[in-house]
C-alpha cells in the first residue's frame, strides 16, 4: 500500500474551485452529462477508479474518485488557482509539444471535477491494457530479459522525461504502470500521479510520500531523499520485480535476505547493482542507466526522446 511519512507534513485539503450554487454549473452535473460510470476497476492508497465512457463519442475512459483528505497535496498554477497537485501535474504534462491522448507515457487527463467531498479525475483508458503486475502474473510470475529490458528502457526514458519537467513521480512501481498492447508490442504508460510534486535538481525531501516496502536507503538511514537517486532505485525495483518470482523489499534486500538472481545475465546483474548502489551519490543517473549495456543495445523505442536528448556513456 502508499502512505505517507515525516516530521513535516501539512494537509490542505480545500480546493480554490468552489462549489458553484447554480445547478447548471454543478461539477457532479456537469459530469453526469458529459460521462456515464460504469463498473469499479480497482481501489488503491488515494482513492477509486471506476470504468465509464463519454457520452458524446463512447469513448472509453477511467474515472478516479478521490476524498478531500486523500488529497495530501496542493499546488498554485500561475493565475492563482489552487490544484491537487496530481491535477498541476497531468496538466503540465500535457503542454508542450502535443496534448492528445496517447502521446506520451503518462496517462492523459481529460477532464476534472472539483465536488464539495472529493475530486472526480477522468482519465484516458487505454485499450487493451493491464498493469505491470498483472501482466507478468498471467506470464507465470516473471518475465523473459528481453521482454522486461524493452518495458525498462520505456519506462527509463519516460522518466527522464518527467525529470526534464521537474516532476519527481515517487511511486513507480509495477501497479503504476500500464502495458498497452495495441500494436502488439508491450507499450509503457504511467499512471497515478496522486503523490507526485514538482521538485528541482538534486532538492531533498524529508518528508515520505510512496510505498514502504520501496523506500531508498537514504530514507531508511537518514530520512531524507531526492527525486533522481529514487527514481533510479526505484526502477530497479521494477526490473526485479520483472525477473524474480517474489516482490522486492528494500529492507529485505539491505538486510541481504533478497538477492539478485544469479542466473541473469551479465549486464542485467551489473544494471541492477548499479541502481542498488546504497549511497545516493554514488548511484547513477537516469541518463546514465539509460545508456547502460542492459538497455543500450535495444531499439529505439521514442523518436521524440532521442530528438531532444543526447547523453555520453559511462559504462564499459
Amino acid at each position: 500500500p502508499s502512505f505517507f511519512k515525516g516530521t513535516s507534513f501539512t494537509h490542505i485539503s480545500v480546493l480554490e474551485k468552489k462549489e458553484s450554487t447554480d445547478e447548471e454549473e454543478d461539477p457532479k452535473l456537469e459530469f453526469e452529462a458529459k460521462y456515464v460510470e460504469l463498473n469499479p476497476l480497482g481501489e488503491g492508497g488515494c482513492g477509486s477508479v471506476f470504468n465509464g465512457y463519454r457520452k458524446s463519442d463512447k469513448l472509453v475512459v477511467a474515472i478516479k474518485h478521490i476524498p478531500n483528505e486523500n488529497i495530501y497535496c496542493t499546488n498554485f498554477d500561475e493565475s492563482g488557482r489552487e490544484l491537487s497537485v496530481e491535477v498541476a501535474v497531468m496538466l503540465k504534462l500535457q503542454s508542450g509539444t502535443s496534448n492528445s491522448a496517447g502521446s506520451k507515457a503518462p496517462i492523459t487527463l481529460l477532464d476534472w471535477y472539483v465536488l464539495p467531498h472529493e475530486l472526480i479525475l477522468v482519465l484516458e483508458r487505454p485499450m487493451p491494457a493491464s498493469d505491470l503486475h498483472s501482466y507478468i502474473e498471467r506470464r507465470g510470475g516473471s518475465l523473459k530479459e528481453s521482454e522486461a529490458k524493452i518495458i525498462l528502457k520505456q519506462l527509463v526514458e519516460a522518466a527522464i522525461n518527467l525529470q526534464d519537467e521537474k516532476i519527481f513521480h515517487r511511486d513507480i512501481k509495477l501497479e503504476n504502470i500500464l502495458i498497452e498492447m495495441f500494436s502488439g508490442a508491450p507499450r509503457v504508460r504511467i499512471i497515478d500521479f496522486g503523490l507526485s510534486c514538482f521538485t528541482e535538481t538534486n532538492s531533498n525531501h524529508n518528508t515520505f510520500y510512496g510505498t514502504d516496502c520501496h523506500v531508498p536507503p537514504e530514507w531508511l538511514f537518514r530520512y531524507q531523499y531526492s527525486a533522481g537517486p529514487t527514481t533510479v532505485w526505484q526502477l530497479g525495483i521494477v526490473l526485479f520485480d520483472c525477473l524474480h518470482n517474489k516482490r522486492f523489499n528494500s529492507s529485505s534486500f539491505i538486510r541481504r535476505k533478497i538477492k539478485i538472481n544469479n542466473r541473469l545475465s551479465k549486464d542485467c546483474k551489473d544494471f541492477l547493482k548499479q541502481c542498488f548502489t546504497r549511497d545516493p551519490k554514488d548511484r547513477p543517473t537516469l541518463e546514465q542507466i539509460h545508456l547502460h549495456p542492459c538497455l543500450l543495445a535495444l531499439p529505439l523505442t521514442s523518436g521524440f526522446f532521442y530528438r531532444h536528448h543526447s547523453f555520453r556513456h559511462k559504462f564499459s
